[in-house]
């Protein structure tokens, strides 16, 4: 089969290893991290853009490297082939092999911020995409120096509490060692980030299975979406996370 993959490039090195396995000839389009901080509308719109630009004559089969993805693909249609989603909530299911595997280790682990090689070295929005996110707009990703000079110091150290420290939430860092990285750089930096924040700090095996499963088909319904031209996801709230309705569909509208 030919197939187009459309992915977050939070998966780079773990999407081209699954290729470079896969019997199937896979093209891929990455598009940058950061489309889930844009909003539910913003994402969608580049996501969809991308699906449009598959040149139908040539594939068989559109490939989404996403999950829902805080809504993000809530909408998403497909027009004259097939599209093929992964069912998880994000991508850390996807990292895990499957969403029963997360959520298994999240309730059990509760404030863990998960790391993977794709977050460490691709893991800040740049660009064009830092000035649209929702972070950006609100302030939130500027230093608490930053906001000492635009604010005075102690209206920034009120806005730093309330806004600036995104994790203050959480209390690990799990690395989530997915096999296919050159050698313990990424595994130590997130060891340092641990330490700095005096958080405790956990390696776990990732599991590539989902991703290749993706790549290869079949593609069974308990774990995979199938939208066929005329079809768009709607989000379930149940553990099939997504579900195909017909493209008039209102409740995958973005605005609703």
């Amino acid at each position: 089969m030919q197939l187009k993959l459309v992915s977050c490039e939070i998966f780079y090195r773990e999407m081209c290893a699954a290729v470079a396995r896969s019997t199937n000839i896979v093209d891929i389009e990455f598009l940058p991290k950061g489309l889930h901080d844009i909003g539910q509308a913003g994402m969608l719109q580049r996501v969809q853009e991308a699906i449009d630009r598959v040149d139908a004559s040539r594939y068989e089969t559109i490939l989404l490297g996403y999950g829902l993805c805080n809504n993000g693909i809530r909408g998403l249609a497909a027009r004259t082939i097939p599209v093929v989603i992964p069912r998880a909530h994000d991508c850390i299911a996807l990292f895990l092999g499957s969403r029963h595997r997360y959520d298994e280790y999240f309730h059990a682990n509760p404030g863990v911020y998960f790391l993977t090689s794709g977050w460490i070295e691709r893991g800040q929005d740049a660009g064009e995409l830092r000035q649209v996110s929702i972070p950006h707009q609100m302030g939130m990703d500027l230093s608490f120096e930053e906001m000492v000079a635009k604010y005075g110091e102690d209206n920034a150290r009120y806005l730093y509490e309330q806004l600036g420290d995104t994790l203050r939430n959480y209390t690990q860092y799990t690395y989530i060692e997915m096999g296919i990285e050159p050698d313990g750089r990424f595994e130590g930096k997130a060891r340092r980030q641990a330490a700095d924040r005096g958080w405790k700090f956990e390696k776990i095996p990732g599991d590539l299975s989902l991703l290749q499963r993706l790549l290869d088909g079949p593609w069974p319904d308990q774990d995979f979406l199938v939208l066929q031209p005329g079809q768009q996801v709607v989000v379930r709230y149940d553990d099939s996370v997504i579900a195909a309705a017909p493209a008039d569909d209102p409740r995958a509208d973005p605005r609703s």
